[in-house]
């Protein structure tokens, strides 16, 4: 279901599709909430007792922080948008104890949320590894769950790394090798390997800047990628994983999913159509693919105006 630009902006009149001209509106309300070896940080914007389930998003990483998924603030409009970080990211608690980095403790998070903020009914959305923790928590089939957006998901490692792998192929020849070597036994000089590192973001993670807006947030708030989780759980870069996810596979979760289930993901995305037009078939709600142009795996940084009118169209079509 490829996503054009002028379909996207009709679907939602009276929602500005650029990004913040400056900061992002504040948060109509915080909060600590208590979860399994600490408290996580929640912001709210928008009317939690509005006519129109709230939207809960997961952000990525792992060890990453709600900063990344802060265009979807439009939506706030007329429904709560409700993010925040999990447990050692962002501004919640940092007890740096690798035995809380285990998915199905991340996935408690969204329980101890919901009862927090009294989420009856609520859509779900998972980004990258916030895909993974939103997977893992819909194929238990919880109760009030509207729908489930998987944006660029991590289902299984070996499909994410076999995607990885065409995606390297597509690189120049110059930046396979510098890569490729890189990962052998005597690898050049650490610059050289950032830059053919660089070259692979640059094309398939975001394939434009972030907003100095958001930049200058994440700076104020510590919203940086703790290291110490990413590397732990997944490795030093998107295409090795080499950390206790290395050997994840939530593929045969798909086929519990209950809820209406979409499938977002940019055209130059980490993961690919094939693959998850693949996982959307495996769905058991039978599931949706959305693919949003000239994007990469921050379709959210890269456009943000499609980003909110695809996930608004989903949206408003599972409401009731």
């Amino acid at each position: 279901m490829p996503l054009g630009l002028a379909a996207a902006a009709a679907l939602m009149p009276g929602v500005a599709f650029s990004a913040f001209p400056g900061e992002p509106p504040a948060p109509d309300r915080e909060l600590k909430v208590p979860v399994s070896g600490g408290s996580i940080h929640v912001r709210v914007n928008g009317p939690l007792d509005g006519p129109r389930p709230p939207l809960l998003t997961v952000h990525g990483g792992p060890g990453g922080s709600h900063a990344a998924l802060l265009p979807a603030l439009p939506l706030a409009h007329e429904r709560a948008v409700i993010l925040y970080d999990q447990l050692d990211s962002g501004l919640s608690e940092r007890p740096g104890n690798p035995a809380n980095w285990v998915v199905a403790r991340f996935a408690s998070e969204i329980d101890a949320i919901r009862a927090a903020l009294g989420l009856d009914r609520v859509h779900l959305l998972g980004h990258s590894w916030g895909g993974t923790v939103a997977l893992e928590y819909a194929a238990r089939r919880p109760p009030g769950l509207a729908s489930i957006i998987l944006q660029g998901p991590l289902i299984s490692t070996r499909a994410w790394m076999e995607d990885a792998a065409a995606l390297r192929a597509l690189l120049p020849a110059d930046v396979q090798a510098t890569l490729d070597a890189c990962e052998g036994a005597t690898p050049p000089p650490r610059d050289r390997c950032d830059a053919a590192t660089e070259a692979f973001y640059a094309r398939f993670w975001r394939l434009r800047p972030p907003p100095a807006w958001q930049t200058a947030y994440e700076k104020a708030y510590n919203q940086a990628l703790n290291h110490a989780v990413y590397e732990a759980m997944w490795g030093l870069n998107e295409f090795r994983a080499t950390g206790s996810l290395a050997d994840y596979d939530g593929e045969a979760l798909l086929a519990r999913i209950a809820a209406p289930a979409l499938f977002l993901l940019g055209d130059s995305d980490e993961i690919r159509p094939d693959t998850a037009r693949r996982f959307a078939a495996a769905t058991g709600s039978g599931a949706e693919v959305a693919i949003v142009p000239d994007a990469a795996h921050r379709i959210q940084s890269d456009q943000p105006g499609l980003y909110v009118a695809a996930i608004d169209r989903w949206l408003r079509r599972h409401d009731a």
